[in-house]
């Protein structure tokens, strides 16, 4: 696989990140654990329908679990800029 490839990848599955979460997020904030991971098992099964392997999302990120937590603690939704 061509560098041009995996960084398109990437960018794929980074602007899907963001996407997502400002489309599916709830407009609350919570630091539910199961919540949160309720979220995450979401996230990841729907990126799998658009074809996005769990892989490549953790290839741009650490923690989903993280993420989606963050994200929630500061309402103002998408990936922190």
């Amino acid at each position: 696989m061509g560098l041009r490839v995996f960084l398109s990848m990437s960018a794929r599955a980074l602007k899907f990140l963001d996407r997502w979460m400002a489309d599916h997020l709830p407009n609350v904030s919570t630091d539910d654990p199961g919540t949160i991971a309720d979220l995450v098992v979401e996230l990841l099964a729907s990126a799998g329908r658009q074809g996005i392997a769990p892989k490549e999302i953790y290839e741009e990120v650490d923690s989903v679990f993280r993420l989606v937590s963050e994200a929630m603690q500061h309402r103002g939704g998408g990936l922190a800029g």
